[in-house]
């Protein structure tokens, strides 16, 4: 007989960790305990020892599906002659809080079965298990117990108590199980009167409301959606008027895979992850001889649609009633984070007409994950619900906790601590004071959860970011990390990469060295050996919006004044010839003209040159359009020079020489960001690193994933976190633990 202790860290709390233990414990006649604390798990087993080792293999090879161990230490411990095993209360006597926390999961099949069957659980629109349901979106702090979640104000009935308690049921300790009597309550709301709606049936009378062209606000896990019926081409319109966004398209929430395969085109992988447990919104090619015709109005101009599955009891029982897709769409004012509440609702969403509503708090908000599929792999674009908190696993331990605080843009936060770095969700854009103080309130949050106060901030090195004039606020050691360079080092983490590596950092424009804007960078190791040519911004960050003011500029840098005003292109004729007067000034005098070396005004540039755009309405859509574009049978490139490591790109000779035609254009422009990485890749000869917001544009990257590998040449691009500016608090923490 021997007895060993155990010490688990991981996702071990909230996920059925504790019963599975206690199961196995059962089935190999083994006693001791098992019990939750501030770090991860905790157990003894006593039992003969060849049962213990079989223990020991079951504990991997049988983890639930929620869980996942990082690591166990073990050791020998004086036999006690125990003769059960138990799940003990949690221990909180630790200082120190490392348990990881889950990420929110949508609905599993068997209370999907509960929900419609007769019983407790019949048309409970809050039905979960250790398998599924709220995690992060309810929890105050660790360790991971209802006392500690919004569903405290909630008191069990004696059957959910007999559940809760019984480790052999399926609801042991989940910590949000709750039913028709004693749980959460659902509630309708008439937004204009303030009433509450009486109805029998409130997944039929909401179904009613979007069939009749209402705009409603529905809670979510992580928050409100806006939501409208997706084939009324009269109320997505007036929806894109409220919410001031013309062309940016929304997603699309769907009953099942059928309801998705009837609109998009669905790849093996796409349909994994449409129907995985963390049931993000997928990036698909549309259908384009679809048997269900939505509205033309949802994703104007491109070829792709987002789709996601109902992911909730609740909206599973919504599409009982309902035959088409939904519009399901973040509830929020631009730039501002997700709404959580009914009152913001009715305060900052006047065109909303009705909110369905219930009284579980949500402690923490967070969106919709949103991803898409490259070269067979899952690419991140937003990590958030059913991925985050994230949990990056580090080849060394850090004594100092290390806190990065991101970008300005798709801000996100990471934490370091130990072995671990922990991403926190998708925080938003950081221009307004409100999602500024979301940023603030998610970074209390996880300071709460793990007691964690930063021993060293790191931040970018553009000065007027939000989080860089926040770190400088704080009484803490400071580093900064350039913005492309970060990049490289969030595809490192993500990979455990050390070493040198060719790294191609494309992005839209971002600080570099001596306060240039850079956004096309070729690392060799940590040092930039290779970048393009830069482009003038007319205006500023105007040229940001305006594709047809960088397309100028691009003009400009080769011929005269004279030439360009009888130039037949759209994006002269965009401007009045005293603009483009006024303009061409500011080129030549350098005023308020920056240079820039970003890939993603090649995109602005190329679209305006084309003729597709001249202004454009939300942040990537030149890429899209771009994409929408490329044609498969156009193979040629554009020249391009390389002389003491500048780029140039011979865009506006061609134009000049040839007849415009956009497909031809957009094709060729990406064909030639393609072969200039191979070309480097093969003068440099090291493995690939693909990082930066411009590697979302799945065409290109899989253009070079294709001509890279021809050549057997590795290469590495984010999956699992953001490939965009969502991934730099990883890679400004894994920066700063690497060169320290």
């Amino acid at each position: 007989m021997i007895r060993k202790n155990y010490f688990i860290q991981g996702i071990v709390q909230g996920v059925g960790f504790r019963p599975f233990v206690y199961k196995i414990a059962h089935e190999l006649d083994l006693s001791g305990f098992v019990k939750n604390s501030n770090e991860g798990v905790e157990l003894e087993i006593e039992g003969e020892a060849d049962r213990l080792a079989a223990f020991e293999e079951a504990l991997v090879r049988r983890l639930p599906p929620l869980a996942r161990i990082d690591r166990i230490t073990a050791k020998d411990v004086a036999l006690l002659h125990s003769t059960a095993f138990e799940i003990l209360q949690s221990d909180a006597s630790s200082n120190i809080k490392t348990a990881l926390i889950s990420p929110d999961i949508a609905v599993c099949q068997e209370c999907l079965a509960d929900v419609k069957k007769e019983g407790k659980y019949h048309n409970y629109f809050a039905t979960n298990c250790t398998n599924c349901g709220p995690r992060y979106s309810i929890i105050k702090t660790v360790p991971y117990d209802r006392k500690q979640t919004s569903m405290a104000v909630f008191v069990m009935c004696e059957s959910c108590g007999e559940e809760y308690t019984n480790p052999l049921k399926r609801r042991y300790h989940a910590q949000p199980i709750s039913c028709n009597s004693c749980g959460p309550k659902l509630s309708l709301w008439n937004k204009q009167t303030q009433e509450q709606i009486q109805t029998q049936d409130i997944y039929k009378s909401v179904a009613d409301l979007i069939k009749g062209g209402e705009i409603l606000a529905i809670k979510g896990i992580g928050g409100f959606h806006i939501v409208c019926d997706a084939t009324n081409d009269a109320v997505i319109t007036k929806l894109r008027l409220f919410k001031n966004r013309p062309s940016k398209p929304f997603a699309l929430m769907c009953k099942d895979l059928a309801h998705v395969q009837s609109i998009a085109h669905v790849e093996a992988k796409e349909s994994e992850l449409l129907q995985s447990k963390e049931a993000p919104i997928v990036i698909l090619k549309k259908e384009a001889n679809a048997r269900l015709k939505l509205s033309q109005n949802i994703a104007p101009n491109i070829d792709k649609i987002g789709c996601f599955l109902a992911y909730t009891p609740l909206h599973h029982l919504l599409f009982e009633h309902l035959q088409n897709p939904i519009i399901a769409t973040s509830a929020n004012l631009g730039g501002e984070p997700i709404i959580t509440n009914r009152e913001m609702i009715e305060k900052k969403l006047p065109f909303v007409a009705f909110i369905l509503d219930f009284d579980r708090e949500i402690i923490n908000a967070v969106d919709d994950s949103l991803v898409q599929v490259v070269d067979a792999n899952t690419q991140t674009l937003r990590l958030a619900r059913g991925y985050a908190p994230k949990v990056i696993k580090l080849p060394f331990s850090s004594e100092k906790k290390i806190l990065a605080v991101g970008a300005n843009a798709k801000n996100t936060l990471a934490f370091v601590m130990d072995d671990h770095i922990i991403v926190s969700p998708h925080i938003g854009d950081l221009d307004s004071p409100e999602s500024f103080g979301f940023f603030e309130r998610t970074l209390e949050s996880f300071k709460g959860f793990y007691d964690f106060e930063a021993d060293i901030i790191v931040h970018d090195k553009h000065p007027e970011y939000q989080t860089t004039k926040w770190a400088k606020r704080q009484n803490a050691v400071l580093m900064q990390v350039g913005h492309h360079l970060a990049h490289i080092y969030a595809c490192r983490a993500e990979f455990g990469l050390i070493g040198d590596y060719l790294g191609f950092s494309f992005d839209g424009t971002g600080y570099g060295e001596g306060g240039e804007l850079w956004g096309g960078e070729v690392f060799v190791g940590d040092k930039r050996k290779y970048t393009f040519k830069p482009i003038k911004l007319l205006g500023g960050e105007k040229a940001i919006k305006e594709p047809r003011r960088v397309a100028l500029s691009m003009l400009f840098d080769l011929l005269p004044l004279e030439e360009v005003l009888v130039l037949p292109l759209e994006c002269v004729a965009a401007f009045g010839t005293d603009e483009i007067k006024i303009l061409h000034q500011s080129y030549s005098k350098n005023l308020n003209a920056p240079k820039t070396s970003s890939i993603g005004r090649l995109f602005d540039g190329i679209i305006s040159l084309s003729g597709v755009l001249q202004k454009s309405s939300y942040e990537g859509e030149c890429g899209l359009l771009c994409e929408s574009f490329y044609d498969t049978n156009i193979t040629k490139c554009f020249a391009y020079t390389l002389q003491e490591g500048v780029l140039d790109i011979k865009i506006v000779p061609f134009i000049l020489q040839n007849a415009v035609d956009k497909h031809e254009l957009n094709s060729m422009l990406i064909n030639t960001l393609a072969q200039i990485v191979l070309d480097i890749a093969t003068i440099e000869k090291r493995e690939v690193i693909l990082s930066g917001g411009v590697f979302q544009n799945k065409t290109l990257l899989e253009l070079i994933a294709k001509k890279l590998k021809s050549q057997n040449i590795r290469y590495y691009a984010q999956q699992l976190t953001p490939i965009n500016d969502g991934g730099i608090a990883l890679g400004q923490a894994y920066y700063c633990k690497m060169s320290r």
